[in-house]
């Protein structure tokens, strides 16, 4: 079997008609030269790019590839790490290392890249930015491409492949209008780089039926085809479970319900800001959970930077990630 039959064959079902163009796309990729080139993977929310990057990873060793996976956060590593079932880093602790180990200053240099044969997967790559940093002196985005396609110390290449996975709807870079990482032309005209893309935009049969997927595809369809003045959505909510209208009178008879129905947990408020936020937990913590001290057993709270200190190198969390939600169990 070829590699594309070995990708599509990874599947947990029947690829679309898309999938099987990134299969057949991906193995060209894999099949090409040693040269600086990557691959852009682009994909609307549903239509099964997080399924085609689990196969792909599941297929590599086949071909005598191993697999790297990245990304921008450590919320996102292990949500990657979660799908692939492989463990995954940040960008940055797997392209930089201090500068001086003996320096209180914050400057890094690029580390060494000692893979060979392996394919860089990079997830949630519409956040990588190109701008320049004061840490380092460069670019993130320059930075990265610079690891990946480091020669050997004799000059000879490693046979290193890139991969971007992005959606080009979700928040670009601070600062920047698009995401340069899932720009084909900014990576060619940029970075004199062979790129191939493939753009999933096929929603899969399990997904038709979410609310919450029709109204983001409909913002999708919105700021594809907005020029001068964007229109305000209308959010759909007749004919779908998952999603439905309801008013600031019955928000505390509603959230009532889900924490009854769906637990605590597993029931969110989403604000626009983070005063909002604040705002809304300091009421659904006096007015619902009937809770006053500023901190108490059963609080769930939001992990806000990176740690690799606290959790033993061999344990499956690898880290605890900027964005991981913990419960306090009590306070002493």
């Amino acid at each position: 079997m070829d590699k594309a039959g070995l990708i599509a064959q990874s599947y947990p079902f029947a690829p679309t008609k898309e999938q099987l163009l990134f299969c057949q796309q991906a193995a060209a990729f894999l099949s090409k030269p040693n040269s600086e080139a990557c691959f852009v993977l682009k994909g609307y929310a549903g239509t099964g790019k997080t399924t085609s990057v689990a196969a792909l990873v599941k297929a590599l060793p086949k071909f005598g590839l191993k697999s790297s996976l990245l990304a921008p956060t450590g919320r996102a590593a292990k949500v990657m790490s979660n799908y692939t079932g492989q463990k995954a880093l940040t960008i940055h602790k797997k392209i930089y290392r201090k500068k001086s180990a003996v320096s209180m200053d914050m400057v890094f240099q690029l580390a060494p890249n000692l893979a060979q044969n392996t394919v860089f997967i990079i997830d949630e790559a519409s956040m990588i930015a190109d701008d320049w940093s004061t840490q380092t002196g460069s670019s993130f985005l320059g930075d990265l491409l610079e690891f990946v396609f480091q020669p050997a110390a004799d000059g000879s290449p490693k046979n290193c492949f890139l991969l971007f996975v992005g959606d080009t709807a979700q928040l670009p870079p601070v600062g920047s209008v698009d995401s340069p990482a899932l720009n084909p032309e900014y990576l060619n005209s940029n970075f004199h780089l062979d790129v191939t893309a493939v753009e999933l935009t096929e929603v899969v049969r399990q997904e038709k039926k979410s609310g919450i997927l029709a109204n983001a595809t409909m913002l999708r369809q919105l700021i594809n085809t907005f020029e001068d003045e964007p229109e305000w959505p209308k959010f759909i909510t007749k004919g779908y479970k998952d999603i439905f209208r309801m008013t600031g009178l019955k928000f505390v008879e509603g959230l009532e319900y889900a924490y009854g129905k769906y637990s605590l947990e597993n029931s969110l408020v989403v604000c626009r800001s983070n005063k909002s936020a604040n705002l809304y937990n300091n009421q659904i913590r006096s007015r619902l959970l009937y809770r006053d001290e500023e901190l108490t057993g059963g609080d769930y709270i939001m992990v806000v930077r990176n740690n690799y200190f606290w959790l033993p190198d061999d344990n499956e969390t690898a880290f605890i990630a900027n964005g991981d939600m913990a419960k306090i169990i009590r306070v002493r």
